[in-house]
């Protein structure tokens, strides 16, 4: 059990809030985390339930984003078709696979669930995505038809060419504001795609054609597209993983936006992102690429205790997002990998945030129910670890680095700088400038597993898109 000062005006996970400890001492126990592996987490909520479907039909729920529950791990697993290799058996035979990739439930207006699967190769790109519905979320779903190959099969009478159209995989469908139907999807190959769905067959409106390019090609490694709406500020978010999805791979997140579902979209920057992508001739050039985006996320190592090596995120990616309406906050959902742990991966949910210049920002910790508030000079200094991130695409782990944060706005240690918080912390950017390079974003109050403590935190965003992590220290 873990010993903590009630505050008095606060629920009691909203500690640290601004307000005054009362002198009462309450017992209470840490949240409950139960974790899954599911690959390519695309979430949708179903009454008050959370859903997870991803790679190789894994499938998983849960009702408070922390403690999930498995509901399949394989294909041979799958509870959501009634026999999903008799059913897809043509797609099966003309991807040569015996799995699915990353999946995407949609809800449709008419109360239906509409699941979209597809089939890939693997180490090409030959691949071909489709359409099943079913009343229900958990199945069974009926297929209604695949309608986007790549490959060898020829489709709106041309030739196919992997630098230039997309590899048919990774869909996310989605509403627009408007109430127009979308799906954007693409991985590697000829890159990111958007098509415009009809609801009423889930299918595409233009059959003869692979829809808008929205950024990548010429095989550069961007691929996992997930875009989510802004009401307050009227953007779109587009996400996309860049590298490898392997341990060594390097994959991290990215995220541009634009006013229109179909683009264009631009990082920080401005830098349009249609026209990121890898030289001509070239497969997987990393170095054309790693400049654009504005991360999210990537390789970090908390601690170099050998007793907690495996404490980080390694390959942290495919991610997508949840908005709850009630109470305005945002989450993010992806798989990641962990520090001398090999190729296992979990699910992780952590909350996000948008500064004042409207770029998303993470919360360094997972989430465990925290609530953003107004602090106190008092209670954000202290000892911190810092993580400070780049640009580049490589497996190297960001380092952990010790840094104090003093109460006349100065910060000493590994690094130093100065630090600033806004009187609505909640609602303004407080910032944070390490080495003449200032990030905006929040401090925030949660639940550190590696400590078992609340601690404070912040997140931030460079101008040029690069991300900044801070962490208290209570040990």
């Amino acid at each position: 059990m873990i010993k903590k000062f009630l505050f008095s005006c606060v629920p009691l996970m909203v500690l640290l809030s601004g307000c005054t400890a009362s002198a009462v001492e309450e017992v209470l126990s840490p949240p409950e985390f139960a974790d899954v592996s599911v690959h390519d987490p695309s979430v949708i909520k179903a009454d008050d339930t959370f859903y997870i479907i991803g790679s190789h039909m894994q499938f998983a729920k849960s009702q408070d984003l922390m403690k999930w529950e498995q509901i399949s791990n394989s294909v041979s697993e799958d509870t959501l078709f009634e026999n999903i290799r008799e059913e897809l058996a043509e797609e099966f035979e003309y991807a040569q696979t015996d799995t699915l990739w990353a999946s995407d439930i949609q809800q449709f207006k008419n109360g239906k669930y509409y699941l979209y699967y597809c089939l890939c190769q693997g180490t090409s790109p030959l691949s071909v995505m489709g359409v099943a519905v079913s009343d229900s979320i958990e199945g069974p779903y009926e297929k209604v038809e695949s309608f986007l190959y790549s490959g060898t099969s020829p489709q709106f009478g041309e030739a196919y060419n992997a630098a230039i159209h997309p590899n048919a995989i990774d869909p996310h469908v989605f509403y627009d504001n408007e109430g127009k139907l979308w799906m954007v999807y693409g991985s590697y190959s000829g890159g990111i795609f958007i098509l415009e769905m009809d609801d009423e067959t889930g299918l595409p409106k233009d059959r003869n054609s692979y829809g808008t390019h929205l950024m990548g090609g010429n095989h550069s490694r961007i691929e996992a597209p997930y875009i989510q709406y802004n009401q307050e500020n009227g953007y779109y978010y587009l996400f996309t993983s860049f590298g490898g999805l392997d341990a060594d791979g390097g994959y991290n997140l990215r995220v541009a936006r634009s006013k229109n579902p179909d683009g264009p979209y631009e990082d920080s920057q401005g830098n349009p992102m249609a026209e990121v992508k890898g030289k001509f001739g070239t497969v997987f050039d990393d170095a054309s690429i790693q400049d654009f985006g504005t991360k999210i996320m990537g390789n970090f190592l908390y601690t170099e205790n050998t007793s907690n090596e495996g404490v980080g995120y390694v390959s942290p990616g495919h991610n997508s997002t949840y908005y709850d309406e009630e109470t305005n906050q945002y989450y993010l959902i992806f798989h990641t990998r962990f520090p001398n742990s090999g190729e296992y991966h979990s699910v992780r949910v952590h909350q996000m945030f948008f500064t004042e210049a409207g770029w998303p920002v993470v919360s360094p910790l997972r989430y465990s129910e925290e609530t953003i508030a107004d602090y106190t000079k008092n209670q954000v200094t202290g000892a911190y670890t810092l993580i400070s991130f780049d640009k580049f695409l490589t497996d190297d782990l960001k380092e952990p680095q010790e840094i104090t944060v003093e109460k006349n706005g100065t910060i000493k240690g590994d690094r130093t700088g100065t630090w600033e918080l806004a009187e609505k912390n909640s609602q303004e950017d407080s910032s944070v400038v390490i080495d003449d390079t200032v990030y905006k974003g929040k401090f925030l109050s949660g639940w550190d597993e590696n400590q078992q403590k609340q601690v404070m935190t912040f997140t931030g965003t460079s101008e040029t898109g690069v991300p900044l992590f801070i962490v208290r220290n209570e040990e």
